[in-house]
């Protein structure tokens, strides 16, 4: 039997111009890993969808059409990759898409989000370090910005933040846009710091609008402007994690423990 092999790269996504590139590069990376796997993209943001639909004349699968077409193709194995940052409920949401089309193929596997071993957090630590030279300065700092969740999985933030502490990174912090920890707590962390000039990097897959708006946009109530508020000398750096080898690295080896954790269990 001639087996037909893909992988699907699920993503929120991302409407922002330059922000696709950090689902680009994630995708080419399973390309390139997999080699006998085709690789295919769904979002599962239908507001995104229909937006570059509308704009772009850009069609996107969601996740239940992209199955869809995966099986009219004749394709056999599938592997699902989100590209999410903490099992929450959008994982939730997804797996639940994807488990109704286990009878249409031969063998589905689901990887899984970017923090979900113990490991992922030591390596996502070692990323974060490595994309923050100028801490070499001790009056600077590195404030990295997830989204937050009311899932209880928003604790992976708070556990990250921590696993930088323990590496003996004192001036890299982690907060969130809607959880916790929240911009008081991350001044409140500041001000003991001692920091004088901050950096702000989105801790997201693409830099797309919560990085150009509650991030670093210029308005109200946006970190950047809460934090020059405070005194800060702030610089804001818009790359999504996508974009970092090493985080490309960790969902490839979700990839292989996903088609691994399948073989020995079939």
């Amino acid at each position: 039997m001639d087996y037909k092999r893909a992988i699907l790269a699920v993503s929120f996504g991302t409407s922002c111009k330059g922000a696709m590139a950090a689902i680009e590069a994630a995708e080419k990376s399973f390309g390139a890993a997999f080699e006998d796997y085709e690789v295919r993209r769904a979002f599962t943001s239908e507001r995104i969808i229909a937006k570059l639909e509308a704009r772009d004349g850009m069609e996107t699968d969601n996740v239940p059409r992209a199955l869809e077409k995966l099986a009219g193709e004749g394709y056999s194995d599938i592997v699902v990759q989100p590209t999410y940052i903490i099992n929450g409920y959008e994982y939730e949401l997804m797996r639940e898409q994807v488990y109704g089309y286990r009878d249409r193929f031969e063998t589905m596997c689901i990887g899984t989000p970017l923090l979900t071993y113990d490991s992922d957090y030591e390596r996502l630590a070692e990323v974060m370090a490595e994309a923050a030279p100028q801490l070499t300065d001790d009056g600077t700092a590195a404030v990295f910005v997830g989204h937050g969740t009311e899932h209880c999985a928003n604790s992976a933030y708070a556990a990250l933040a921590y696993r930088l502490n323990a590496r003996g990174h004192k001036n890299c912090f982690v907060g969130t846009v809607e959880a916790f920890p929240d911009i008081e707590d991350v001044k409140s962390r500041l001000r003991i710091s001692g920091a004088k000039r901050v950096i702000l990097k989105p801790l997201l897959m693409v830099a797309g609008e919560h990085a150009l708006n509650d991030i670093c946009g210029s308005g109200e109530g946006s970190w950047l402007t809460e934090l020059e508020a405070e005194g800060y000398e702030v610089i804001c750096e818009r790359r999504g994690l996508g974009e970092y080898e090493g985080v490309r690295a960790i969902f490839a080896d979700h990839i292989r423990m996903a088609i691994g954790d399948h073989k020995s269990n079939g």
